[in-house]
């Protein structure tokens, strides 16, 4: 009987084998299912999250235990997003075991709140809600509390907060499987992408990159350009591009960020991103008069401010992340176009060996010619597109929220912008972030879309004063909420 268990094991890990070669960004379709009991399973089940620094507390006899509280971004001064995880053994059968993880997040703000429901972050929160007998939802509960799909791979948990962490039951699978086969050779640990000056890059587990984004992993390639085309102002996109980023770069694919940001802000940024991150590094970053435009449309947001920040925080911690601006803010029309596709083609020339992820407002990212206005206009992405191998640009998709957005005036005063808060209205996709590929390029010119949910508005990073957002440095800009509704801006 032990020899055809430990058959069934040798087959078990030519699977994790054969999904080894697999990327590391793909999002499993299928769980983790151990050839051994639950009490055999467990113990290594700890060890895992011991030794990969994950602290724990565990309710002894239940199999359950949850980890402490992980930052994004680890170590910023200004990440909004936390993570715990919840790790629950089943038992399969009575030889057979699997886990359940599910990824806990808490925010520093609403961005997570459903309408109706109060969070509740305090140490003593349940593992399930109230049931019918006045108590509460035991550990053996939870399988009917949790059946309830929410898009690909996410399962729905009390106020949209938990949700099922697929990816990450399989890494514990590849981490334990091995030793439970009592196999000579353990699961290798993801190699990351290194930056070529560090001393030291951090394990894969070190890094708290948020809920994996579904169809990342198809985009991911070593000399491919991704152009994102945002609707400026929201919190959201910066926070979607960091995490693209910082998941890629753990999975081991060097990363370069193209930003619309003004040329002359490229001294500034290279500085800030090798910098400590100190106040005095922010204030070099934020004295460009960039940062404090009369009319700021959104790419100078808190939001952006703080994506900065979390691209420094992966460098500095040892991974291969690279940025550039790529803005002519002195052009206009086609000729703009033109000198952003030459900055961005010879930034990708110079580097075919990385990932480009490029930002920029939603028009300069299309790849096809001609707009409304004006039918022969070639936007930047079609000029990329023309030049170079392998470029895909998508749209933003996003659930009805706010941006701080900038129009023309409503009293008609002649080039005179109106910027602040306004509604806008989206569709609903699901809270998980996600991209898709389509099988051909929409009339638009793109090849797909990325979404980000609910979206909420992202105030100017600087309008008084200097420092880093959310400093005490009276750098709060007027809020305006006028009610206006925009489907997009481009």
């Amino acid at each position: 009987m032990r020899s055809a268990a430990h058959a069934v094991v040798a087959l078990a890990l030519m699977m994790v084998g054969c999904a080894a070669h697999r990327s590391e960004l793909d999002i499993p379709d299928r769980e983790a299912i151990y050839d051994r009991p639950l009490e055999e399973m467990w113990p290594e089940v700890r060890t895992f999250f011991t030794e990969n620094k994950l602290p724990y507390r565990e309710d002894k006899g239940s199999m359950v235990l949850q980890t402490e509280w992980r930052q994004e971004f680890g170590g910023s001064k200004i990440a909004g997003y936390w993570h715990r995880y919840m790790v629950l053994g089943k038992r399969e059968s009575p030889t057979q075991s699997k886990l359940w993880v599910i990824r806990i997040t808490k925010s520093a703000n609403k961005a997570l709140s459903r309408p109706g429901k109060e969070i509740d972050w305090g140490v003593s929160r349940a593992l399930g809600g109230p049931s019918e007998g006045g108590g509460y939802l035991s550990p053996e509960d939870l399988e009917a509390y949790f059946d309830a799909p929410v898009g690909d791979n996410s399962y729905f948990a009390e106020s949209g907060q938990g949700t099922r962490d697929l990816v990450m039951e399989w890494k514990v699978f590849r981490g334990i499987s091995p030793k439970l086969a009592k196999a000579e050779s353990v699961a290798k640990p993801v190699r990351v992408a290194r930056a070529p000056n560090a001393k030291q890059a951090p394990n894969a587990m070190d890094i708290e990159c948020g809920l994996p984004i579904i169809g990342l992993a198809k985009q991911v390639k070593k000399g491919a350009v991704l152009l994102l085309g945002e609707m400026h102002g929201t919190q959201e996109v910066p926070r979607f591009l960091a995490q693209t980023v910082c998941q890629a770069t753990v999975a081991g694919t060097p990363v370069t960020v193209g930003l619309e940001l003004p040329l002359e802000n490229q001294t500034r940024v290279d500085a800030f991103l090798e910098s400590a991150g100190t106040e005095d590094d922010w204030l070099k970053l934020m004295e460009a008069p960039f940062w404090r435009s009369p009319y700021p449309d959104g790419r100078s947001s808190e939001a952006v401010a703080n994506m900065l920040e979390q691209l420094r925080q992966l460098r500095s911690s040892g991974l291969d992340v690279e940025a550039f601006v790529f803005d002519h803010p002195k052009g206009q029309g086609q000729e703009r176009e033109k000198a952003m596709a030459a900055t961005v083609k010879h930034q990708v020339e110079s580097g075919k060996d990385r990932f480009y992820v490029v930002l920029s407002g939603n028009i300069h990212a299309r790849t096809k010619a001609g707009l409304p206005w004006d039918k022969t206009y070639r936007p930047m992405g079609l000029l990329l597109k023309d030049e170079l191998d392998e470029v895909a640009a998508l749209d933003m998709a996003y659930d009805s929220g706010s941006a701080w957005i900038c129009a023309v005036d409503s009293k008609g005063v002649k080039d005179k912008l109106d910027c602040g808060i306004r509604n806008a209205k989206g569709k609903d996709n699901g809270d998980r972030f996600f991209m898709h590929r389509w099988d051909g390029t929409s009339d638009a010119g793109y090849d797909g879309v990325f979404y980000v949910g609910p979206v909420n508005a992202s105030i100017p990073a600087v309008q008084k004063g200097l420092g880093r957002p959310g400093s005490n440095d009276n750098s709060a800009h007027p809020l305006k909420d006028e009610g206006a509704s925009y489907a997009s801006v481009h």
